[in-house]
């Protein structure tokens, strides 16, 4: 039974009668997803005791003409359905309940603690981070006398803070337990198509391909990093007193965060630069610690490594703890960063202008590309590009290291030519 007296779109229903418990809806603007996802909701609300949460990122976004709260209000206010103002909720014959709410920052997630709600709705997934996303899975729960499914439900475009994951989860993935459900305008009778084509072509290029076909895979360009000027190679020339380093940048180590901990190898002889690896991961501190470790010992002493530290006291006694604890042995160093993640950038942005830098392929190339290639913008993530610019940095401006490392590959050689000559050096 249901209160919305409206016929869903061959594509709503799709949506509608998908048995997945975890649904992503639309791609393309124009679909009807906000619609549908009142639709969803409403399934069940002859259900005495059933709960279902909408979720907005802002609360100011709730109440846009056309946007959740409005409506709902459109499609209950002529039946038995009760409106609460302060609870921003509405409440049913059967006792059932839909709510509309928020979460404008990280601890806005812990406003729900406690809840259960069978139904949960995130509109415009991207513009949420993943460990909202995840966190009100503990949410997604049934009482004991509630016979309905439990459903983690969403919609949106693509582009926007959570592009990244909600493509990884949803676009990339391919699997039994969750699904992609797309549309498009051309996909709503309700909707002029070709006066809203119209409009759409109006945008910028990126913009329209986003809202139009719903591409996942086109995004803007920062204009900053010149990509097509990076040189390619199949691996690093063999130079034996080329300095070697993995700079590393250190990302909150909560897995549900959105950022990344990456470490970025490269290399350097006479002025010109080589990216050998990188390594983007998300774990626990234990796990980043052991992965770095990890690290260091594959790339092996010759490799010096570098750190962003964080200012203050609590920068320095991390740095020390890696010095003493993870990396004894090693030739590692904290850099003290200065300046916004832009200023750094542009020295390793004019030496990849310049033609100065070369990336051995490697399947994480595309990454680093598409990453290089939208920074500066605003929301997405640039820790690639951060440990780039760190690496080039160090490389390129710091004097005490290479004069050590370079000491201690000549004595190296020299103990490995002894070695190899014998009684005979």
């Amino acid at each position: 039974m249901s209160f919305i007296k409206i016929k869903p779109t061959a594509k709503q229903q799709e949506f509608l009668d998908c048995k997945f418990n975890e649904i992503l809806y639309g791609g393309a603007a124009g679909g009807g997803k906000s619609v549908a996802l009142l639709l969803a909701a409403d399934q069940y609300t002859h259900v005495p005791g059933y709960s279902a949460l909408m979720l907005r990122r802002n609360f100011s976004d709730l109440f846009l003409p056309g946007a959740l709260i409005d409506l709902s209000h459109q499609f209950y206010a002529q039946t038995p359905a009760a409106w609460s103002e302060a609870k921003h909720q509405w409440r049913f014959p059967s006792g059932a309940t839909i709510t509309f709410g928020y979460l404008d920052n990280e601890q806005d997630k812990y406003r729900y603690q406690g809840a259960a709600f069978q139904t949960i709705c995130f509109d415009e997934l991207t513009q949420f981070t993943e460990s909202q996303y995840l966190y009100l899975f503990s949410r997604n729960r049934n009482a004991t006398n509630i016979d309905v499914p439990l459903r983690m439900l969403s919609a949106s475009n693509p582009g926007g803070l959570g592009h990244d994951w909600v493509k990884h989860r949803f676009i990339e993935y391919s699997g039994k337990d969750r699904v992609f459900i797309p549309s498009k305008s051309s996909d709503n009778p309700y909707l002029d198509h070709q006066e809203y084509k119209i409009r759409l072509k109006k945008l910028d290029p990126v913009t329209r391909k986003q809202l139009l076909e719903g591409d996942w895979n086109v995004l803007p360009s920062g204009n900053f990093i010149d990509v097509k000027k990076f040189l390619y190679c199949e691996q690093m020339p063999f130079i034996p007193l080329a300095r070697t380093v993995r700079y590393w940048d250190l990302a909150a180590t909560n897995k549900l965060n959105s950022d990344y901990t990456v470490g970025l190898k490269m290399a350097a002889w006479r002025g010109s630069y080589w990216v050998l690896d990188i390594v983007r991961f998300k774990g626990t501190p234990p796990e980043v610690e052991q992965r770095i470790h990890d690290c260091a010992v594959c790339d092996g002493v010759h490799t010096e490594i570098y750190m962003e530290q964080e200012p203050g006291s609590s920068g320095v006694f991390n740095i020390s703890h890696f010095a003493r604890d993870i990396l004894p042995g090693f030739v590692f160093r904290g850099m003290v960063s200065t300046g916004s993640k832009y200023t750094r950038a542009q020295p390793f942005a004019s030496a990849v202008d310049n033609f100065l830098i070369s990336l051995v392929r490697s399947p994480w190339n595309k990454d680093f590309i598409s990453e290089c290639n939208v920074f500066p913008q605003p929301n997405l993530h640039d820790d690639m590009v951060d440990a780039a610019s760190g690496a080039y940095s160090v490389l390129s401006t710091t004097s005490q290291g290479p004069v050590a490392v370079y000491n201690f590959r000549v004595n190296r050689i020299r103990e490995e030519f002894r070695d190899y000559m014998g009684d005979w050096y």
